[in-house]
């Protein structure tokens, strides 16, 4: 999908372009401006809002090291040239699977410039679980409000402004199917990747102070174990909740590897744009 304009200012200034952090979890930057996750609960529409994005511009394979299956596609939006990551489709990040651990790892480690986040409009409350969890690891984020045309015909009524004022992100309609909101879906997550929009999203901040300290206490100890740690309140929180895969790389170090940075970059695995 190719529009007309040109807008390919802040690029290098994204806080998401950690190459070597891309590298790491399998994906080649060279000629991309900016790099998209798309997540979501299964059967929200998510492929079909990945195929009309990327059209015939993907392909797929696997996660290094993973048998979970990755699709991948590009395309260009004023100007700037975009990589479309379709992550496993997963009702949380709590990594009891491992599609879970995949999602959740390419957007604390690969840090995309936006991670859309598609929801069925009819079961809105069900799929708000894992929006929620995703605010709590990036700012960056839009959600797309898909099925829209399904949940008309339930007789559903969805404000989609109040929900982006509650969630602190774009919030976009879309019924994928026909096509509808997709422009709409592309202007938001450009305006995010960009800069332009600056999302406040929803956290929850209301921890007893036992909690609070015992966070705080983590947190320093992770800045100083693994410098540059992309969320450590997020890594501490699943610390606390007894997360055994966190735990784990905590314990092993495969947390530091999976931040690493530049030196990362020759074991790329990703496949370059025509």
């Amino acid at each position: 999908m190719n529009t007309v304009g040109s807008n390919t200012e802040g690029c290098a200034a994204c806080p998401s372009h950690h190459e070597g952090n891309l590298t790491r979890l399998g994906l080649n930057m060279s000629n991309w401006d900016y790099v998209v996750a798309l997540a979501g609960n299964p059967n929200t529409g998510k492929s079909t809002v990945f195929n009309a994005l990327t059209g015939l511009r993907q392909h797929t394979g696997n996660w290094p090291g993973k048998t979970v299956v990755r699709a991948e596609g590009g395309f260009a939006y004023q100007g700037s040239r975009y990589k479309l990551i379709d992550l496993p489709g997963t009702y949380s990040l709590l990594s009891t699977s491992m599609d879970e651990e995949v999602a959740r790892d390419f957007i604390l480690f690969g840090r995309p410039d936006v991670t859309v986040i598609v929801v069925d409009a009819t079961r809105l409350e069900r799929n708000l679980n894992l929006v929620l969890q995703v605010l709590e690891i990036t700012d960056r984020v839009v959600v797309g409000l898909n099925l829209i045309d399904e949940a008309a015909r339930h007789g559903f009524t969805l404000d989609e402004r109040r929900l982006a004022k509650d969630l602190g992100v774009p919030v976009v309609k879309t019924a994928a199917r026909q096509g509808e909101g997709i422009p709409d879906l592309l202007q938001a997550l450009g305006e995010v990747a960009t800069g332009k929009v600056v999302c406040k999203p929803h956290r929850i901040k209301s921890e007893p102070p036992a909690l609070k300290r015992a966070i705080g206490g983590l947190v320093e100890k992770l800045s100083v174990s693994f410098p540059n740690l992309p969320n450590a309140r997020w890594v501490a929180l699943r610390l606390l909740e007894g997360d055994q895969r966190i735990a784990e790389a905590v314990r092993s170090g495969e947390l530091g590897e999976l931040n690493k940075g530049e030196e990362m970059m020759e074991q790329s695995l990703g496949k370059t744009p025509e």
